[in-house]
């Protein structure tokens, strides 16, 4: 299968972002002839205010953006994972921050819904708080194209292991994930984190990003890291986009996946454990309460710090 990414530079002016969308599609189309197409995280709307962005969202199906990557598909016959998109839903105050897939045809395939919410303050000392505007999803989203099982993900949600440890356990094959990673997070986190996880699960990994900067709340400009790249499942990055608008094209082989799958079988490797318990401590003074985990609901052993201070002994060994 052969895949491209879409890097773009969209600001709060959702017209001007969808002509650039469609006219990087287009130059994918004709030059690359891809099989499937992948859009950046809030290829429609990014930036703004708070009541901006809460207005810009649209109902699904429908609104602009929606139509145009749906005819997109259609049109050109090929697969489209739509980025994210704002998704208005009827009698709730907040949105969704949503990934829309169409089939060839034009049909939705699947929707996905962020999980993971982006409340940090960066290292500049910038608030980000995606909370106030979006509501999580709950939902995981997988679905077959091209020969490949595919997972869904969304920009955050790259630093939860648990949520593509679930999606292997569904088989998949790929992962995408648009985002709008920060400049500041993005030069120190994003490429080591796709990487890894294309290493830990054993899948290509497609993460598709916006580039450059937007105009934010208050006249703020902030800026993206862009770097929209795809690693294969051994960990080794075979596509990058460049600085700025452009595109990121990669031929996935699935005997690529058997190959690596088969040298090192991590799957049939892979343990399930069980919950840990938490033990209190015995202690004669009253106020220490040491715990420590006992997977094997064990009594304590001694050792532990609170006793090892009772005793006169060192915290640590």
């Amino acid at each position: 299968m052969k895949i491209s990414l879409i890097q773009m530079n969209s600001q709060p002016d959702r017209r001007a972002n969808l002509r650039q969308a469609q006219a990087l599609m287009l130059k994918a189309v004709k030059e690359e002839v891809p099989d499937l197409i992948v859009l950046p995280e809030h290829f429609d709307w990014s930036g703004g205010t708070a009541a901006e962005k809460l207005a810009a969202a649209d109902y699904m199906p429908g609104g602009a953006a929606y139509r145009m990557a749906q005819e997109f598909a259609c049109r050109h016959g090929l697969w489209l994972h739509a980025g994210s998109m704002l998704e208005r839903v009827p009698g709730e105050e907040r949105i969704y921050n949503t990934t829309v897939v169409f089939d060839p045809e034009g049909k939705e395939a699947g929707r996905y819904r962020k999980i993971h919410l982006f409340d940090i303050v960066a290292p500049d000392g910038k608030a980000y708080r995606e909370s106030a505007t979006v509501a999580p999803g709950h939902d995981l989203l997988v679905y077959d194209a091209c020969g490949l099982r595919i997972g869904a993900a969304i920009c955050y949600d790259l630093r939860f292991s648990r949520l593509f440890d679930q999606l292997a356990e569904n088989k998949v094959d790929l992962v995408i994930l648009p985002a709008a990673f920060t400049m500041q997070t993005g030069k120190d986190h994003w490429e080591v984190l796709c990487r890894a996880r294309a290493i830990e699960f054993q899948v290509y990994f497609a993460a598709c990003g916006q580039w450059g900067g937007y105009l934010a709340a208050g006249g703020e400009t902030r800026q993206c890291f862009g770097n929209s790249l795809v690693c294969d499942p051994w960990g080794q990055v075979i596509a990058r986009a460049s600085d700025g608008m452009g595109i990121a094209t990669a031929r996935l082989d699935s005997q690529r996946i058997h190959d690596v799958r088969r040298l090192i079988p991590m799957a049939r490797h892979r343990q399930q454990f069980p919950a840990a318990a938490s033990r209190a401590c015995p202690a004669e003074t009253a106020g220490l309460a040491a715990q420590h985990l006992a997977v094997d609901h064990a009594a304590c052993d001694g050792l532990c710090s609170t006793c090892r201070s009772k005793k006169g002994l060192p915290a640590s060994f």
